[in-house]
């Protein structure tokens, strides 16, 4: 099974100079791992800091600011891979994080996506916002997490470090197969930035598949580094 993990960047060297050398570290060895850029058309110094310090990394450069929905979709169909990896360009990976997503994906055919536990980085032993240990959703279509409601964030001690079937998997780490991705026309980009993850998953499942969350795998989020959680 090939992977592609895809970085979509706007304006974002400084975070591509901190994060892509522990992603590329952790994915050496990894066979039929490859890592891609996708630029929306960023003015800063991107594309010269990945071709100068980053050869390995593909970029696919496009022509204007799509946002984080269309950005991607214009992106992935340029890419062939069984799956992508929609890594936000301010996270962090551990050590053995990708195997135990791959791994998943390999021995069930059922789920179409799938993401890790999202810690917070600059306090490592807590859940971050924007996905924490796999998110839900409420009758009031109110997204939330194990791990996280409202603003309320735990600090994780292990008590969600069970595999399980959630309803939407954080867009900072989406792991989601390409043919399912693209038979539902990729993210829609009426959402521009936020919330395209869950609307993703739903359909996702109304389509037949599962979602779940792998906690054996885990990466930590800068967050709000494309836009903070509680901007209007």
């Amino acid at each position: 099974m090939t992977t592609e993990i895809v970085i979509l960047n706007w304006n974002g060297e400084t975070f591509l100079k901190r994060y892509l050398p522990a992603l590329l570290k952790s994915v050496e060895g990894l066979d039929g791992v490859g890592v891609t850029v996708a630029d929306n058309a960023s003015e800063d110094g991107s594309r010269k800091l990945v071709a100068d310090s980053f050869p390995s990394v593909r970029y696919v450069q496009l022509k204007k600011n799509y946002g984080f929905a269309e950005g991607y979709n214009r992106a992935l169909k340029k890419l062939d891979a069984d799956c992508f990896l929609l890594l936000n360009s301010d996270v962090e990976v551990a050590d053995g994080w990708l195997h135990p997503l791959m791994e998943w994906m390999e021995l069930h055919p059922e789920c179409g996506i799938c993401g890790p536990k999202l810690h917070r980085t600059d306090n490592r032993d807590m859940f971050e916002y924007a996905g924490a240990a796999g998110g839900y959703i409420d009758k009031y279509g109110f997204p939330f997490c194990r791990g996280r409601v409202f603003s309320n964030v735990e600090k994780d001690h292990g008590q969600y470090d069970t595999m399980i079937d959630i309803f939407w998997a954080t867009g900072a780490a989406l792991f989601v197969r390409s043919y399912v991705y693209h038979t539902m026309g990729g993210l829609d980009p009426d959402f521009f930035a936020h919330m395209e993850e869950i609307d993703l998953c739903w359909r996702a499942k109304l389509l037949g598949y599962q979602v779940w969350c792998i906690p054996q795998s885990k990466v930590y989020h800068l967050g709000g580094g494309t836009l903070p959680n509680d901007s209007p």
